[in-house]
């Protein structure tokens, strides 16, 4: 069944001057993919998955070109213009996606980016977006385990930390103390399931928890000193943020990878930082 506002694969039937006209089912037709679209080599036949989406005389068309969102994602978008009615957000195909004044939480200006939701309209059932992003949230109790990883999306700065989107379905926070590197609204990345609480929020991390966050950097931080001498000048009294600005690991996380290989007797510790026990061999 054709998505409008997705991504869909679908079946050439037809060659015309202007492009190529795809079959939309029953209900919806032929549906034009304009010529500059058309991928070459693209026969009568052929599937091809295409964005589809309305034109603006409110037509379905398609297009190869993939969009920075699709109807039920969250999205960190730019507006491109605004008028007396709304908002018009770049997003990829040829017409720009609308953000009526009901949607927005503060008047949005051209040239900001703000995250939104995009969804079809109950009403008109053409595509928009709404900054809003609370009411498209999950209402679902997530089902995480403390540890998994997940895919998150910056939303705002709180008091507390960052609120973020996790896998495009439900609102977590990052806690400030939990923060060891540069955020800001709109980045997307990979952080950890810290807790589900029983009311359905979710804390999270940026690494991997406890003594699997000091194994995998062992071996970030063995290679390290393999490749610069044997040695490093960081160590336990190191500052925090010389340490995240080398290696991009909190100091909790670093000092559980230097007693992993002190265990392992792999590093020798002194006041002047570390270094391999065969670091000699390096020099």
């Amino acid at each position: 069944m054709l998505e409008l506002g997705k991504m869909n694969r679908l079946v050439v039937v037809k060659r015309v001057d202007f492009g190529l006209y795809l079959d939309g089912g029953e209900v919806h037709g032929e549906i034009l993919l304009p010529s500059r679209y058309v991928p070459e080599g693209a026969e009568i036949g052929d599937a091809l998955d295409v964005f589809v989406y309305l034109d603006q005389d409110e037509r379905l068309i398609a297009t190869t070109e993939r969009p920075l969102a699709q109807v039920g994602d969250f999205a960190y978008l730019e507006v491109a213009w605004v008028n007396n009615f709304g908002a018009f957000l770049a997003w990829g195909p040829m017409k720009d996606l609308f953000v009526p004044f009901r949607e927005q939480k503060m008047k949005m200006q051209k040239g900001n980016s703000y995250i939104v939701h995009v969804h079809l309209d109950p009403e008109s059932h053409r595509i928009m977006a709404s900054a809003k992003v609370e009411r498209y949230l999950s209402p679902d109790f997530p089902s995480y385990r403390t540890g998994d990883a997940v895919e998150v999306l910056i939303w705002q700065k709180t008091d507390l930390g960052f609120k973020v989107i996790v896998d495009n379905r439900f609102g977590g926070m990052i806690y400030d103390q939990q923060v060891f590197r540069p955020l800001r609204t709109g980045d997307r990345l990979t952080a950890y399931i810290q807790q589900v609480r029983e009311d359905g929020k979710i804390d999270l991390l940026l690494q991997p928890m406890g003594q699997q966050a000091a194994r995998e950097f062992s071996d970030v931080l063995l290679d390290y000193l393999h490749q610069n001498g044997g040695r490093t000048a960081l160590g336990d009294k190191s500052p925090a943020e010389d340490i995240y600005n080398t290696f991009g690991v909190s100091k909790k996380v670093f000092k559980k990878a230097v007693g992993d290989l002190y265990k392992r007797r792999l590093i020798i510790i002194s006041d002047d930082g570390i270094k391999l026990k065969d670091a000699r061999l390096k020099e």
